[in-house]
């Protein structure tokens, strides 16, 4: 049979496990809290990338085009759609629905989207 003085010593080292994981759990909240935190930058901020370039092969299909986007006073702009690529019919529980591939304006072939044909 255990005696008194051996259960006490197994509560007291589930009493020390308890607070190590506590700790632990408290450590890693406050990391996930640093990494969710948002980082904002004022227009007039100066932000420095630091870019390793040591291994790096140069090829001509690399270079991307610069596309000049119109932007209104408030520095947005309208997406909207500038062609059908393709469709199809997608089957759910509740009938069907009817998808399109959209191509966006200022976006390449790449970036299409499918759509909701009631969303379009």
């Amino acid at each position: 049979m255990l005696g008194p003085q051996m259960i006490q010593d197994m509560v007291d080292q589930v009493h020390v496990m308890q607070e190590k994981m506590r700790t632990a759990q408290d450590r890693q909240k406050s990391y996930a809290d640093l990494r969710k935190s948002d980082i904002e930058f004022a227009v007039e901020d100066k932000v420095l990338l630091k870019v390793s370039l040591i291994n790096y092969v140069s090829e001509p299909t690399h270079v991307l085009e610069v596309k000049m986007i119109e932007l209104d006073d408030a520095l947005t702009y309208v997406e909207t759609p500038k062609e059908m690529l393709d469709n199809k019919v997608r089957k759910t529980r509740h009938g069907k629905t009817v998808l399109v591939k959209v191509l966006w304006s200022n976006h390449q072939v790449e970036e299409a989207t499918w759509e909701a044909v009631e969303a379009m």
